[in-house]
């Protein structure tokens, strides 16, 4: 089955990960910009670091017939030094006309701290006076309730925010409903040790919907696996779920979010065009 992987940090993997990806079925990934496992010292490391996600990392997908998508800010982990968030996102602006940049993301909490919350509100503002896209990116564990409850009021209390222009990510069994019942669209992290198991994302699938809903791998410099959501297309496939509802999931609700983006130029395989109704035959199979 085709899928797309709206939430991967492809360059933490080696090119044989997005040969695979492929050979699986992806047919396009977006890679949020991410720490980079230790803070960067100043803001000309974020500018080369935009540069490589927007100039080569396309390109590196394209080998293997992954058409690449990105986002850019400063992420939360970084966002506790107000001062060089702020040179960081002033530095924006000459990056967001290239071609696959989707919008403003992944920004969010990691702490729930004052000054992470400050560079939060400063980088919606930045995405609404820019007509963006936000992706938003949920803390860890302990932190993930209180974390989503704070990003949800401080969206909701800017009126500017449409939920249906905003994804949350990394929900879990005791966050999805705090993101989708504001009309935000939703998705799951597949980790291997942390986030969401495939199972799990199936039972929050069977218990909320399929609606505004999409999973991911989110691979990165850590334990993880970018074939995760090939696993949950299996997962689905052995409860009983129809082709139709798992390429929803997988498929048709990035396409729906990302193509409010003026910069995703996505193209469907020969035969799939009409890609809200794709045709069963033509899917590789898992």
């Amino acid at each position: 089955m085709y899928f797309i992987d709206p939430h991967v940090h492809m360059i933490s993997r080696v090119t044989d990960d997005y040969e695979r990806m492929a050979r699986m079925g992806c047919l396009a990934i977006s890679e949020p910009a991410f720490w980079a496992g230790f803070d960067r010292s100043s803001a000309e490391g974020f500018r080369d670091y935009f540069r490589q996600l927007t100039d080569f990392e396309p390109k590196r997908a394209g080998w293997s017939g992954v058409q690449h998508f990105t986002w850019l800010c400063i992420n939360a982990k970084e966002a506790e030094n107000v001062s060089l968030a702020r040179e960081v996102i002033s530095l924006i602006p000459e990056f967001l006309d290239k071609p696959g940049v989707l919008g403003i993301g992944e920004i969010g909490l990691n702490k729930n701290s004052k000054n992470e919350a400050t560079v939060f509100q400063e980088q919606v503002d930045f995405a609404m006076k820019t007509n963006e896209l936000i992706l938003i990116h949920t803390p860890h564990l302990q932190d993930k309730y209180k974390g989503t409850r704070m990003i949800v009021d401080m969206l909701l209390g800017d009126h500017r925010v449409d939920p249906e222009r905003v994804l949350i990510d990394h929900v879990e069994e005791h966050t999805v409903a705090i993101a989708k019942e504001e009309g935000f669209w939703t998705a799951m992290t597949l980790y291997p040790t942390t986030k969401c198991t495939p199972s799990r994302a199936a039972d929050i699938i069977e218990m909320y919907g399929d609606d505004r809903i999409m999973v991911n791998s989110a691979g990165d410099w850590g334990p993880s696996n970018p074939l995760a959501v090939p696993d949950f297309i299996r997962e689905m496939k052995r409860r009983g779920h129809s082709e139709q509802k798992i390429r929803k999931i997988v498929y048709e609700n990035p396409l729906e979010f990302f193509r409010q983006s003026r910069n995703f130029q996505f193209t469907p395989p020969v035969g799939m065009e009409g890609d809200s109704h794709l045709a069963d035959s033509l899917n590789p199979s898992s």
